[in-house]
């Protein structure tokens, strides 16, 4: 079971850890979110941006964040302060080197006009924050079995 545990969650190519970008400035949705994954038994690294200019810097490796990993997927909230997600989202599909990643809006606006500009600007999937703790559960297995079990993706830039 261990072992099992241990391979759940890693690209079946490299056999490295997924890497996950969390861009939420909430402090409670940061620990829900990692809670569900370590429930999971992804194995898994959350680095957390609390704004949108961090996220930025952080997957550029600008401004001291040379050491964060890429990611091999980012969960991104709409709202956030001093960039929201929405420039975020368009930056980082503008941008060459990780135009690729794939982009989860993760978030609780349930705006037709947030849903439809996410999907515009090429958002990967767009989700609404659950509830409570057990939906949230419910969510993060879903993105582990598409993202980390079913989907083949190109190797990094």
């Amino acid at each position: 079971q261990t072992k099992e545990i241990k391979e759940r969650g890693m690209n079946d190519d490299t056999g490295k850890c997924v890497e996950i970008l969390l861009v939420e400035d909430n402090e409670g949705d940061v620990f829900l979110t990692k809670r569900a994954f370590e429930k999971a038994g992804i194995v898994n690294n959350i680095s957390v941006a609390p704004n949108g200019e961090i996220a930025l810097e952080m997957l550029r490796g600008q401004e001291g964040y040379g050491d964060v990993p890429r990611p091999d997927l980012v969960l991104l909230d709409v709202n956030l302060p001093k960039k929201d997600g929405k420039q975020v989202l368009s930056e980082l599909k503008s941008d060459e080197n990780l135009r690729r990643i794939p982009v989860i809006m993760l978030t609780s606006s349930n705006a037709q006009q947030d849903i439809t500009s996410a999907y515009d600007l090429h958002a990967s999937g767009y989700i609404l924050k659950p509830s409570n703790i057990e939906n949230f559960h419910r969510v993060v297995s879903a993105i582990e079995n598409f993202w980390f079990r079913a989907v083949v993706m190109p190797s990094a830039v």
